[in-house]
């Protein structure tokens, strides 16, 4: 039979609900018998104590508020009776030596990737197209249309159908059937555009930084090489961009294929120029093919978005124990989304490898907190109407959660937003909690893959990195079979351990890195990207 409640942690004085609790229930829960005194829905949270007003709340063992008023034991946890708080950093409390989870039966396996130059090893084989400016998208936008069309030509859909039967008046609808794939050109690379609404009329630092996002967009290995559009005279030059890619990669041997419009001239020229010689250096990168891999290769973001009162003991902890399983490895994984980490900040300078790490981390999460404070509001606003509704309602609760993804290895490495991955090992990516503004800035730090958690659903993908979705809940899975690659809900229902789930899941990263199994977002044609916008626009 199934629990009805869920104490996380042995210190933990607040317990979540597992199903739906009437008022009036009477509950035997580790010995001792509570009263549910108002319904609680599944996910939601209920107390274990009875609590006088300032009382601190824990749950994972961490400080997640404190009582605004008397809390009846059996009383569901609200808005209204509780405040985020989250603890005080102290200094570093060095941690015991790491345990690893046994990786024995892995070790021996590999995904098939694109072997890259500099010894990165990619999940994907892209041609990427970008702009270093806003005012060149529409030129992006074409030939977006045109390289798509001719070599990635897509059957028509059923909306277009259903539209092509009413514009000639058809009594009935055309069978999608009938329209064939059409074969593509070539099959062993993607074409993918970005377009975005940087690069000028903002501060000198937000162009600076997205130069450092794009060029580890083309630094990825899932990226073959690269066409960059310029208009000439915007804030971030080419010399900027190119400053920042040899920072990063200082002997790239990408092709890097740049055009100035306003050196240029006509759009159509200028296109022409683009056509002609990036066909070329796709059809070189066509031959590039799949070769296997050890897992050590992999690089794997870890996010969450749309989360639910489920999402810190299911989905969560199944990334948290994948991780390790890649770390153990010698792979990579990178935790990002700092405001989510709000509360949680000791447990992970804690488990930092050194103190440059460790002051850096704090010094991030400082200047970030002040910068959000001086705009008028706080990281104990970030939980959304959504993750509020399903149970997460104060920012250090969701960030206790938030943090599982990131298992237990201890921190090598801490970046900055822009900064590329260098290390093997759990790496922190200071970007903000925003799901594509956090995975667009993993994918520019060197992700070649990521997984995500939801628990509400979200469709968000990116252009060059396979995004695998991963639900907390059986019943979302069910609901959104179109967007959920993953149900992590026998975890709830006592069927599966976090063990068991990390072992399935990790069977499917690997099909996914080999080109074998397509991710929905994929499927769904989702690339989602925003680059974040520290500054104002002047």
């Amino acid at each position: 039979m199934q629990n009805q409640i869920l104490r996380i942690h042995p210190q933990d004085n607040v317990a979540v609900a597992l199903v739906n609790l009437n008022a009036g229930a009477m509950i035997d829960f580790e010995g001792d018998e509570i009263e549910i005194f108002s319904k609680i829905k599944a996910k939601h949270k209920v107390a274990l104590l009875n609590f006088a007003k300032d009382d601190a709340i824990l749950m994972y063992g961490v400080l997640i508020g404190k009582a605004v008023t008397e809390i009846k034991k059996g009383t569901l946890l609200t808005t209204e009776n509780l405040k985020h708080q989250s603890a005080k950093i102290k200094d570093t409390i060095k941690k015991d030596s790491w345990i690893a989870p046994d990786v024995k039966k892995w070790t021996e396996k590999h995904f098939l990737g694109y072997h890259r130059e500099d010894g990165q090893v990619g999940t994907e084989n892209i041609w990427l197209f970008f702009p270093l400016v806003f005012c060149e998208n529409r030129n992006i936008t074409l030939l977006k249309e045109v390289f798509e069309k001719e070599l990635q030509p897509k059957k028509i859909d059923q909306h277009q159908l259903l539209l092509r039967s009413l514009v000639n008046d058809k009594s009935k609808d055309i069978a999608i059937e009938e329209i064939k794939n059409p074969k593509a050109t070539l099959n062993n690379i993607k074409v993918k555009f970005i377009t975005h609404q940087g690069g000028c009329g903002s501060i000198r630092q937000d162009a600076e930084s997205l130069a450092k996002l794009l060029a580890g967009y083309v630094n990825n290995p899932n990226v073959a090489g690269a066409t960059v559009l310029s208009l000439g005279c915007q804030n971030l030059q080419i010399e900027m961009f190119n400053k920042a890619l040899l920072k990063i990669n200082p002997s790239l041997m990408k092709p890097v294929l740049i055009y100035e419009q306003q050196k240029i001239g006509k759009v159509d020229k200028m296109l022409g120029m683009i056509i002609k010689d990036t066909f070329e250096q796709i059809k070189k990168a066509n031959k590039i093919s799949r070769k296997p891999a050890p897992l050590s290769k992999l690089k794997i973001g870890l996010e969450c978005g749309g989360s639910d009162g489920f999402s810190g003991i299911s989905a969560n902890p199944t990334l948290g124990q994948v991780s390790d399983m890649i770390v153990a490895m010698g792979g990579t994984a990178v935790l990002s989304e700092f405001p989510e980490l709000c509360g949680v900040e000791q447990e992970l300078i804690n488990r930092c490898t050194n103190d440059k790490a460790a002051k850096k981390f704090i010094s991030l999460m400082q200047a970030y907190e002040k910068t959000v404070v001086d705009a008028g509001s706080g990281f104990d606003m970030n939980p959304s109407p959504g993750n509020i509704k399903d149970g997460l309602i104060t920012d250090a609760m969701k960030s206790a959660g938030a943090a599982k993804k990131g298992g237990t290895s201890p921190v090598v490495d801490v970046l900055d937003y822009g900064e590329y991955l260098s290390k093997s090992g759990l790496n922190l990516l200071c970007t903000p909690g925003n799901d594509v503004e956090s995975t667009t800035a993993m994918v520019g730090s060197g992700a070649n893959l990521v997984l995500f958690t939801t628990g509400l659903g979200t469709p968000t993908g990116n252009p060059i990195a396979p995004i695998i979705k991963v639900s907390s809940n059986t019943e979302l899975a069910e609901a959104m079979p179109d967007i959920i690659d993953f149900d992590t809900g026998e975890i709830i229902k006592g069927k599966k351990s976090i063990e068991e789930m990390a072992d399935k899941l990790l069977d499917l990263i690997i099909d996914v890195a080999s080109g074998k199994t397509k991710t929905k977002a994929t499927l769904l044609g989702q690339d989602d990207f925003i680059p974040w916008r520290r500054g104002v626009s002047l």
